[in-house]
């Protein structure tokens, strides 16, 4: 009984033809092998309206058949799971000793390929003996510890299937098989064919034109099925304008074609979106996608085909979401890109791999863990502040801020079945979640069900595996688990729009269609040659192995896509990145638009540059777009603007968006007034900062934000620096016997500057990596020595003799608490070090720079640096000190020492030989000036801050350009 065969191009009437035929054989019970098990139900259907009812036949994908034929064997086996066939071959990797292939075989992905090359060989009915090389053992090994197993995998049950049929009559009962949707078919489903065609009818549809380079990659398929057809063959005519729209019908007819027909016009039946960035372009699909259903188009009547569903499915959530657009992900996803299998396999991969504190908080910041939200922000805000990330410190923190909140991790590691003990956590993230007292039904809740019954399922199978003797080790489980693909959305559920691959577009029909990815590198993708199985093995291996190449595929599949849209097709592509590089056009997109008229393609072009950040009034689709579009407009017609946000209820909103940069900077709160008033003391470094900018002192000072990370900034580099230094100086006499470094303890000096450093460091409270440690270590180190160093080759001859002077504040010595009174306020803060005149009660004040910057004695006045100025004050006035000057002394760079000198102390105390610049000696009454200038301005600053007065008014009039409070003081930037 030789085999029919329908023939003929997209939309040509062939699978009605063969519905029908199945119909009318129904006597007869016969088989309808589909592409795949989201077909049935979808063929069931169309079934159902042709004939109401159904009393017989079957509808099955290969793998039914093939499991149906192979039921029958003497011996059946089980059949092997992906999970169970990723352990065999990592149980026969390692009873192989692998030549070339060593390396690449302890990599993570080594076994996905091999595996998918081991499929590809076995449904090509190629036995091991026939394979050379490391793969032709791997390939033995493989086969080898299924038979130890006692398993089959899929392609072996396929082969065992193909041979009872050759051999038992009984294997088929003589049902007719029709089957549809296969344009590439393996060995044994061609031998399967095959051989049912020498018992029955059989009758396969194939989409198929000869000389169209269209049907380039399934013509090898159709010429074999022509050949054992023989003169059965029927080639229907094309029949898409019949259904579909002109443009469509004529797009079916000219793609890829060599001589394409006289084109039609659009007609709006086909339109091009541009837009730059993967967001806006999808934002752009859904204003839409909005409109078509606002317009009384069905959700589920619109598709969006991707090349890959993996890298649209979070920006397609992104772009949708917003929108408010349901829309139903038709495919497996991986257990990880699920929110429960994220926190499983994050607690997991924290419990028994090691992973850093970020993996345990994904788990403890779901609702899978029973912990309210704000405990959990709380406490790792706790560890993050202290730079905790080590997971032995993460887990005893824990437990002292919320006792038993890690008992899902105890469990973990106190069971000792991995398979038990994550079946067991699982049930009670489930429950956590979704308490069974309180069942909810809603998206939320069937998505976690479809992730925890994959988690379920993939367990058993695991299970399975240890009884029949196979090892098991937590990390085999975790891989697993990661590995594991939850199953998609219900293929055409009603209300949602459809999301879909290529190869699952093929076999349906939408009436509106968006093909996205149509950039070049994405459609068609690039060739990737396996690294196993080349070209030229292939060839020599014969067996159905040779398939068509990526172009070919992806150009039919881009053809199929394109027919299956009767109403309206839509072509996406990115023409820039999120960064604003211009992405080139995949050849499909111009091969599109070049069978249309030029002018009539640009009519139906719809572009969105990155600088289009609002949309039209009137095309603004959400209240989001709508807000945006209002806030641009104002900007050119206030009057207008005004009246539609009254008509809308949009007054406050819009009053907000024009105040945004130009509100009132002086503080009014009652409150803050009350507490600002209350003050009495100032530190001089904030009245400094007051200086530079008083909206930038009311940022830091004030509303003091801070990360969340603790860092290794500058603000703790310079803190261990001023330890180190504070314990250097006054142990000196002690260390040294000395009270300056001097040329010939030099040596002495560095070690015991170390000493101290390894002190100020031990006392850091915060938890660092070793990376972070060396390199903070080192840092400090360098500049440090060469301080001590260079403070030897400076012949001062002052003394240092008081370190980390405090004054006003309770900490301070008794005769400092009181702090400098500035009539009526009291100046605060901490002198670094003061150096004295051994001789005479004469001395100057000293302030550390962690970085190479020191400001000169034109710089203070000029910049209103008021931190040496008052602590000369302090100098005279609370220490009884008559003070000579101040300097700054950096630590790093060249380290030369800069500041306000007097003169009279050029050749007593502050010699210039001691390296010191001329330009900042001045005489006595100028160097009094400027300190009372800098006590009039403290006082000023002050009484400003008392009061709440806020400005825009940074040094100079203009911010710079490294400060980033902007965002909050709300300046205007160019």
């Amino acid at each position: 009984m030789p085999l029919t065969l329908l023939a003929g191009p997209a939309n040509a009437g062939k699978v009605a033809l063969l519905l029908d035929r199945y119909l009318a054989d129904i006597g007869r019970d016969p088989v309808l092998i589909v592409p795949n098990r989201a077909d049935v139900e979808r063929v069931e259907r169309q079934l159902l309206e042709r004939t109401g009812a159904l009393l017989g036949g079957r509808i099955r994908t290969f793998e039914d058949v093939f499991e149906e034929i192979a039921g029958g064997c003497d011996v059946p086996r089980p059949v092997a799971s992906e999970a169970q066939r990723v352990l065999v071959a990592r149980c026969a990797l390692t009873s192989v000793s692998l030549n070339g292939l060593g390396a690449s075989a302890r990599r993570s992905g080594f076994v996905p390929v091999l595996l998918a090359v081991l499929s590809e060989l076995q449904s090509a009915l190629i036995e091991p003996e026939a394979v050379a090389g490391d793969l032709g053992r791997l390939y033995a090994a493989y086969r080898a510890e299924l038979d130890r197993a006692g398993l089959w995998d899929r392609d072996l049950l396929r082969a065992r299937a193909e041979e009872r049929l050759a051999t038992d009559l009984r294997a088929w009962p003589g049902s007719p098989v029709l089957a549809y949707g296969f344009d590439d078919l393996t060995g044994a489903e061609w031998r399967l064919l095959e051989a049912l065609a020498g018992r029955t009818d059989v009758i396969v549809s194939v989409p198929y034109e000869p000389g169209r380079p269209a049907f380039d990659a399934v013509r090898a398929t159709a010429e074999d099925l022509a050949r054992l057809a023989g003169r059965r063959i029927e080639e229907l005519p094309p029949r898409f304008g019949e259904v579909a729209h002109p443009a469509l019908a004529h797009l079916e007819r000219a793609l890829f074609s060599d001589a394409p027909p006289v084109p039609v016009e659009v007609g709006g039946a086909i339109r091009f979106l541009e837009g730059a960035g993967t967001r806006a372009t999808l934002e752009l699909v859904a204003d839409e996608v909005l409109e078509l259903v606002r317009g009384g188009t069905a959700a589920e009547r619109i598709a969006i085909v991707c090349p890959t569903l993996e890298r649209f499915a979070a920006p397609l959530d992104t772009a949708f979401g917003t929108a408010g657009i349901p829309y139903a992900l038709e495919g497996p996803s991986r257990l990880p890109r699920t929110p429960f299998g994220a926190a499983l396999c994050s607690l997991l991969r924290f419990a028994w791999l090691g992973a850093e504190r970020s993996a345990l908080f994904v788990f403890l910041r779901s609702p899978y863990s029973g912990l309210p939200r704000r405990q959990v922000d709380f406490g790792e805000g706790r560890l993050r502040g202290r730079g905790i990330g080590d997971p032995e410190r993460v887990e005893e923190e824990i437990e002292k801020l919320r006792p038993g909140a890690l008992r899902s991790v105890e469990s973990l590691r106190a069971g000792a079945d991995p398979v038990a003990a994550v079946q067991e956590c699982a049930r009670a993230m489930s429950a956590a979640a979704h308490p069974p007292a309180r069942p909810v039904a809603n998206d939320e809740t069937r998505r976690d069900l479809r992730a925890y019954e994959a988690v379920h399922r993939l367990l058993d199978e695991l299970d399975a595996w240890c009884r029949l003797g196979g090892a098991l080790s937590r990390e085999a489980v975790v891989a697993a688990l990661e590995d594991a693909a939850v199953q998609g959305e219900r293929a055409g559920e009603s209300g949602r729009v459809a999301v879909l691959d290529l190869e699952r577009a093929r076999t349906r029909r939408f009436d509106v269609v968006f093909l996205v990815g149509l950039e070049e590198g994405g459609l068609p993708r690039r060739e990737r040659e396996s690294p196993f199985l080349d070209d030229a093995a292939r060839r020599r291996l014969g067996g159905r192995l040779v398939r068509a190449g990526t172009v070919e595929r992806d150009r039919y599949l881009f053809y199929t896509a394109c027919a299956r849209a009767s109403r309206r097709l839509y072509l996406v592509r990115e023409a820039a990145g999120d960064e604003g590089v211009p992405r080139e056009a995949s050849p499909f997109w111009h091969d599109v638009r070049g069978v249309f008229d030029p002018d009539d393609v640009a009519r139906w072009t719809t572009r969105r540059p990155l600088s289009a950040l609002t949309r039209p009034l009137a095309e603004a689709r959400t209240e989001r777009d709508r807000l945006r579009a209002l806030a641009q407009l104002d900007a050119t017609e206030p009057a207008e603007a005004s009246a539609l946000a009254r008509a809308n209820g949009w007054d406050r909103r819009l009053d907000r968006a024009r105040r945004s940069f130009s509100r009132r900077t002086r503080l009014a709160h009652p409150l803050v007034l009350e507490s600002l008033r209350a003050r009495d003391s100032f530190a001089a470094t904030e009245l400094e900062r007051f200086a530079d900018c008083s909206s930038a002192w009311f940022v830091e000072r004030y509303l003091d934000p801070r990360t969340i990370d603790a860092q290794v900034d500058a603000k703790l580099k310079g803190g261990v620096a001023h330890t180190a230094l504070h314990r250097f100086f006054a142990g000196l006499p002690k260390e040294l016997g000395c009270d300056r470094v001097e040329a010939e303890r030099v040596e002495d000096a560095v070690r015991f500057m170390r000493a101290c450093l390894d002190d100020a460091l031990s006392g850091v409270r915060m938890d660092m990596t070793e990376l972070q440690q060396r390199e903070l270590d080192q840092t400090l180190w360098r500049d440090l020595e060469a301080f001590v160093r260079a403070e030897a080759e400076t012949p001062l001859p002052l003394v240092p003799r008081r370190f980390e002077v405090s004054f006003g504040s309770e900490r301070s010595p008794q005769e400092l608490q009181r702090g400098l009174d500035l009539d009526g306020i009291t100046l605060s803060g901490k002198i670094d070090r003061i150096d004295v005149d051994p001789f005479s009660a004469r001395g100057i004040v000293i302030d550390y720079k962690s970085g190479q910057a020191a400001h000169s004695a034109a710089e203070i006045e000029k910049e209103l640096r008021l931190q040496i100025p008052l602590y000369m004050l302090v100098l005279r006035d609370l220490v009884g000190i008559e003070p000579l000057g101040g300097l700054y002394r950096p630590l790093a760079g060249g380290r030369k020492m800069r500041g306000l000198l007097r003169e009279d102390a050029r050749e007593d105390g502050l010699p210039a030989a001691a390296g010191l610049s001329a330009k900042d000696y001045v005489d006595d009454e100028t160097f009094w000036s400027r300190v009372e200038t800098a006590r009039g301005k403290a006082r000023e600053f002050a009484a400003r801050i008392r009061e709440g007065d806020v400005r825009h008014d940074p040094r100079g009039d203009e911010c710079p350009a490294w400060c980033d409070l902007w965002t909050v003081c709300r300046i205007r930037r160019p």
